[in-house]
């Protein structure tokens, strides 16, 4: 049985992306590290952007479902 994959945390994974953008800020580091910290930062940036969009598609969904639900009380109200 492949390992669990752990679930995703969008305050983790934010956290984590400022902490390597200060990194670079800093100035303190390495060529190899910040080679991987690059790499490691576009992909949360990455994943971060895919939740960002998946949340507005749901808030979209809500909206909708409550911009119905108003029209169909206006009519009954009538």
């Amino acid at each position: 049985m492949p390992p669990k994959q752990k679930k995703f945390n969008f305050t983790e994974a934010f956290n984590e992306l400022e902490k390597i953008t200060e990194k670079f800020e800093s100035g303190n580091i390495d060529l190899d590290q910040g080679l991987q910290e690059f790499e490691r930062g576009l992909a949360l940036a990455s994943e971060l952007k895919k939740k960002l969009q998946e949340v507005e598609n749901k808030v979209r969904v809500i909206k909708a479902k409550f911009r119905n639900l108003e029209e169909t009380e206006e009519l009954t109200d009538k």
